[in-house]
């Protein structure tokens, strides 16, 4: 089974480019609580790529 990048949320959105939409948010709590609701949306995983910036992708 092939992996796919759902989604990316970031609070730093001039470094973020791509194919996968791309969910601006203000604050590290914002970045949490989209990444939570998208989890569960899309029945996927989150994972960080750094303190800003967290991936969502279907394994």
């Amino acid at each position: 089974m092939e992996s796919k990048i759902l989604a990316v949320i970031t609070t730093q959105k001039d470094r973020i480019a791509g194919g996968a939409p791309i969910f601006v948010v203000e604050n590290q709590e914002q970045l949490q609580q989209t990444a939570f609701t998208l989890e569960k949306v899309l029945d996927a995983m989150v994972h960080e790529v750094n303190e800003q910036t967290l991936v969502v992708v279907r394994h």
